[in-house]
Order: structure tokens, then C-alpha cells, then sequence
């Protein structure tokens, strides 16, 4: 049987209309993927062999990092984005600037692919994220990056403003 992995989609490298240079990247940025990519090569990750790594920054400037943890019962397995995102909302944080995720086969952890959040993922992120929040994503060789508004990544997104009283 062939098992789903939650937290990737690869995005094809051809698709370069938010790719930056390196160079575009802020100081704090890079800082946040370096955690992520650190996040990344602690995942467990025994089913499907996909290391994903998430760091997400909180608006007081915290930074919390998470990576994926699979489970024999695929069902149970947890994102790393959605485990980043848990941590800092049981520090208190109600408000996240910048997502970042890197994601990486570990048959081929130098490729250029990049693992950006899968819906349910995008859905968390929407929780705790307005549309002008970062995400970013990149290839663990540092090759291919994406950098947009979360608007882009899930526009009209389903958040707790739609909700009768919300």
C-alpha cells in the first residue's frame, strides 16, 4: 500500500515568480531556515523516509521548531509544521510572522526539493497566521527557495473570522 506523505508537495523548480536570491533573504530569515533545515534532520521518519523541519517565529520575536514524527498507524503521524505551531501556542502564542520548512527524501537530502505544507498544515497555519505572514520553503541544498505572504500559499483561507461571533 502506498502511503500518502502529508507534508509534501513538491513545488516545480521551473516555477521561479517568488523564488528570491539568497542575498533577498533578511538575516532573520536565513536564521529561521537554518532551524528548520536543523528541525528537519531530527525527524523520525522510519515509513516514509521524508525528513521534514519546521520553525515558526512568533510575533514577540520566539522562534519555535519542530519536526515530522511518523507513526506505524500512518493516520497518527504528525507534521512538522503542525508540531512547530502546537509548541508555541502552548507558550502562549496566539500570533506566528513567519513559517519556515525545509523537507528532504533521506535517500537524497542534498535534492532540490521543496516540501511545502499540506493542506491540513495550511489550515494550522491559518489559525495563528494573518495572510501578510512569510512562509518560507526551502530545498535542503538551499538551491530552490519559495518566499510568499501566506495569503498566496491558501487564499481564502478558513479561519476563525468566519465563524458566527468569531
Amino acid at each position: 500500500m502506498r502511503r500518502r506523505r502529508c507534508s509534501i508537495h513538491s513545488t516545480p523548480s521551473s516555477d521561479t515568480r517568488r523564488v528570491p536570491q539568497p542575498s533577498e533573504l533578511s538575516d532573520d530569515e536565513k536564521a529561521l531556515i537554518a532551524a528548520a533545515r536543523a528541525a528537519a534532520d531530527n525527524a523520525y521518519a522510519p515509513y516514509s523516509n521524508f525528513h521534514v523541519g519546521a520553525a515558526v517565529r512568533a510575533e514577540d520575536g520566539r522562534i519555535f521548531t519542530a519536526a515530522n514524527v511518523e507513526n506505524a498507524s500512518y493516520g497518527l503521524s504528525l507534521c512538522a509544521e503542525a508540531n512547530a505551531i502546537a509548541a508555541a501556542a502552548v507558550a502562549g502564542v496566539r500570533t506566528l510572522t513567519h513559517v519556515a520548512v525545509v523537507g528532504y527524501p533521506a535517500a537524497a537530502p542534498d535534492g532540490p526539493t521543496l516540501a511545502t505544507p499540506c493542506g491540513r498544515c495550511r489550515q494550522m497555519i491559518a489559525e495563528f497566521a494573518g495572510g501578510d505572514a512569510i512562509v518560507l520553503v526551502q530545498s535542503r541544498d538551499g538551491t530552490q527557495t519559495l518566499r510568499a505572504p501566506f495569503r498566496e500559499i491558501l487564499p481564502h483561507a478558513f479561519g476563525p473570522d468566519r465563524l458566527a461571533g468569531g
